[in-house]
């Protein structure tokens, strides 16, 4: 069999996460499909430290706020592609803190509805 690639991407809470494998050996069925199971392993704990972070974050939120911001800013300054899960996780928070705060839409025109 020849040489042999595999990739593994996932979507979780709307942040994508991709890992790819490959190697210049020539490798069995057998053998990429264990490669295939090390790349699904490694995009599940990807995964898994983003919702930790967040979980992390979350929590934070309330009594740190500020040093979110801050942390946000720094985040900003580097290219999407050098974020880490950390990086994410944060952005992420406050992504939906932002739609949470604004979700609630004050049409101004309780007068005219009537259901």
């Amino acid at each position: 069999m020849p040489k042999a690639s595999v990739k593994i991407m996932l979507s979780d809470d709307y942040c994508h996460f991709e890992v790819a494998l490959s190697s210049d050996l020539d490798m069995s069925l057998k053998q990429v499909n264990k490669l295939r199971k090390g790349a699904q392993r490694l995009a599940d704990e990807a995964v898994r430290q983003y919702k930790e972070m967040k979980r992390r974050a979350d929590t934070d939120w309330d009594w740190d706020r500020r040093q979110v911001f801050d942390s946000a800013e720094k985040i900003r300054q580097k290219p999407i592609s050098e974020w880490t899960v950390e990086d994410k996780a944060i952005m992420k928070l406050l992504d939906d803190k932002a739609w949470a705060e604004h979700r609630n839409y004050d049409y101004d025109d309780d007068e005219d509805f009537d259901p």
